[in-house]
C-alpha cells in the first residue's frame, strides 16, 4: 500500500455599519465583502472576491489541460499520475495538478476555506499548501496517506483520518505576524503549528505527488466552494 497585494491592516469592529463605512473609505479593501456572521470560523474576517482569473491551474507541461483538470457544476476536479512530468521542463518538483490562487499576501491574517473530496486510493499527495517561507518552499503542506490527512509527510501527525470518498470542510488560518498556522477540519480544530517566515505567500490546492513515503499511481482530489478571507 502506498505511503507516503499585500493588504494593509484594518481593525474590524463588531458594528456592521462601521465595517461598511471603513470598507467604503478604504479603496484597498474595495474587493472585500462581509463574511457570514453566523460562521464562527470566519467571524471577524472579510471575504475576498475571487474572480475566475485568480484561479491558475498548474499541470504537467506536456499534457493538455482537459486531460488533468475539469471544472463542472462548481466542482474543480484535478488528477495526476506518478509518471507525469512536472509543470515545466526546468521545474524540479514532482507531478502535480494544482490550482494556485493568485492572491499574494505578506502580512495580516488570512484564511483558506474549501470543501475537499479525496477518491479512494489516492496516497502520497499534497492536497493543500501555503506557498512561501523564509528557508523552505512552503509554510504548510497537508498530505494524504492511505486516507489520512497529515502534516507534511509525517504520518505520526494525523490531522484527520478517514477522508476517502466523503466531502470535508477545510479551513486554514495563517497569522503572519504571530507566525502560526491553524487547521480546522469539519469545523474542528485539528492542528496548530509555527509559521516558517517569509514575506510572500499564497494558497494552493489539488494534488502534488510526494516521493517521501511513496505515491499511488493515480492521485486525485475535488474541490468546491473555495473562498479566501482576511483581516486587512
Amino acid at each position: 500500500m502506498a505511503r507516503g497585494v499585500r493588504a494593509p491592516f484594518l481593525l474590524l469592529a463588531s458594528s456592521p455599519l462601521l465595517v461598511l463605512l471603513l470598507l467604503l473609505l478604504s479603496p484597498s479593501c474595495s474587493l472585500l465583502r462581509s463574511a457570514r456572521g453566523e460562521d464562527l470560523l470566519t467571524e471577524g474576517f472579510t471575504a475576498v472576491e475571487l474572480p475566475e482569473a485568480l484561479f491558475k491551474v498548474q499541470k504537467p507541461y506536456d499534457v493538455p489541460l482537459p486531460e488533468r483538470y475539469e471544472f463542472i457544476g462548481g466542482v474543480r476536479r484535478m488528477w495526476v499520475y506518478a509518471t507525469d512530468h512536472p509543470i515545466t521542463t526546468a521545474h524540479p518538483g514532482g507531478p502535480r495538478t494544482e490550482t494556485k490562487i493568485e492572491l499574494i499576501y505578506s502580512s495580516g491574517v488570512w484564511q483558506f476555506e474549501g470543501y475537499g473530496y479525496i477518491p479512494y486510493g489516492t496516497s502520497g499527495a499534497s492536497v493543500m499548501q501555503i506557498f512561501g517561507a523564509a528557508e523552505h518552499a512552503t509554510t504548510l503542506m497537508l498530505h494524504v496517506y492511505d486516507g489520512n490527512l497529515t502534516y507534511y509527510h509525517d504520518d505520526t501527525r494525523v490531522v484527520d483520518a478517514g477522508l476517502y470518498d466523503r466531502w470535508f470542510r477545510l479551513n486554514v488560518v495563517h497569522d503572519v505576524a504571530a507566525s502560526n498556522v491553524t487547521v480546522f477540519v469539519d469545523g474542528q480544530h485539528r492542528l496548530t503549528v509555527p509559521g516558517r517566515g517569509g514575506n510572500s505567500h499564497y494558497f494552493k490546492f489539488g494534488v502534488y505527488g510526494q516521493r517521501n513515503n511513496g505515491m499511488s499511481y493515480r492521485m486525485e482530489s475535488w474541490w468546491r466552494d473555495v473562498r479566501v478571507f482576511t483581516k486587512c
